[in-house]
């Protein structure tokens, strides 16, 4: 069977001051954070951002103890599922592959190839999948087996997305319904699901599968709840001039104020682990929101973490994509419309219909608007999976 390995895919995040600004650069430099119809223009645009916005950034990351804590928790994780493969009888050597910060990507393959992996499973740490969290992960991954020969020797296997898996549903039940039982009068408490945002020409026009993906798995967990509680779903975290998936978390939050909602339990359904879009984001800015508008009982389902029933869930995915036929990288990376995503060596600018909007949205007027609201500060800071 040889040596075998489990790749967890994760954005990163900074684990100190010093690091915001070059984690900053990072994000805004991958096309599938801020689409630019000019590739030359990627980088000197993500350091105007980076160089500008870090100031803010800070700030952020001050009110939630000075870092991200997803390194640790990620690492966390990764030790209790290589605990958990092994009482299955299963041992594997577990690595973690960033996206944006350390350890990054490239610095978990240069492991797998120190450590001769036979066998790998590669598997993200985002329940469903995105072009720009797991679909921007894969593709890197997709580059580096392209450009080194060496690592065709890995007999490899893509989890894509798994937000269908009973114990990840089981055990965000289990969330929910602890935080229930906080409040005087459970059954009447609304569950709000707030997911992480995309603009809505990821789903319309390049056929990302997240918006579809979000719904079915709010409708699940709903499901495995098996609580009378109303429900709604919101998108956070959107930025710039283009429109994103609604409802915005912000605005649903002010109109169940207005419908008279008393009791708000928020669920971060696209999130395993804490970061600033739990602990600033929803914990601090949506708190603020809910209080303003009359929303006195607020409370918020704890990520994941390293939930039991959670890491079996992880284990039993590795498990089973151990046991079925491989999926490869090349398979993961198609959306079902092929609309060219990345990378963006050739733009061409009007002759279609899909570029002149994928152009236009965020070119010329669109990205001065951009750069006035990231510049200014006026906005929510984070983007897609900002962490």
């Amino acid at each position: 069977m040889g040596r075998t390995g489990v790749l967890l895919l994760n954005l990163g995040g900074p684990e100190q001051i010093d690091d915001v600004r070059p984690f900053l650069f990072n994000l805004f430099s991958d096309p599938e954070i801020i689409r630019l119809p000019f590739p030359w223009l990627q980088k000197p645009l993500a350091w105007l951002i980076s160089t500008l916005r870090s100031k803010r950034s800070q700030e952020n990351y001050l009110a939630i103890g000075g870092g991200s804590p997803l390194r640790q928790v990620t690492e966390a994780q990764a030790v209790a599922l290589e605990e958990q493969l092994k009482e299955k009888g299963d041992p594997v050597g577990i690595y973690i592959g960033m996206r944006y910060w350390h350890p990054f990507t490239e610095e978990a393959i240069a492991k797998i190839k120190r450590d001769r992996i036979d066998n790998l499973v590669i598997l993200p740490l985002y329940p469903q999948f995105s072009i720009s969290t797991s679909g921007s992960s894969f593709r890197l991954l997709e580059k580096l087996w392209q450009e080194d020969p060496s690592l065709n020797r890995i007999n490899y296997t893509v989890v894509r997305s798994w937000y269908e898996q009973p114990g990840y549903l089981q055990a965000m039940a289990q969330l929910i319904a602890q935080e229930l039982d906080q409040f005087s009068h459970p059954d009447e408490v609304t569950i709000f699901f707030s997911a992480h945002g995309v603009p809505v020409s990821y789903v319309e026009e390049a056929g990302d599968p997240y918006q579809k993906e979000i719904e079915e798995c709010t409708d699940l967990i709903m499901q495995t709840l098996n609580r009378p509680n109303p429900h709604v779903l919101a998108y956070q975290s959107r930025v710039g001039p283009v429109e994103w998936l609604k409802p915005y978390t912000e605005d649903a939050i002010q109109k169940l104020a207005n419908e008279g909602v008393q009791n708000l339990l928020v669920v971060p359904i696209s999130f395993v682990s804490e970061h600033i879009e739990t602990l600033q984001e929803i914990d601090i800015e949506y708190r603020e929101i809910a209080e303003e508008a009359g929303i006195h009982n607020f409370r918020r389902v704890p990520a994941l973490n390293t939930h039991p029933v959670f890491i079996k869930a992880l284990a039993d995915l590795v498990v089973n994509a151990l046991n079925s036929p491989n999926v490869q990288l090349s398979e993961v990376t198609q959306m079902k419309k092929q609309v060219k995503m990345y990378p963006q060596e050739r733009w061409e600018w009007g002759l279609t219909p899909s570029a002149e909007v994928w152009n236009g949205r965020l070119a010329m007027l669109g990205l001065i608007a951009l750069l006035i609201e990231l510049i200014s500060g006026h906005g929510p800071l984070h983007l897609v999976g900002l962490l």
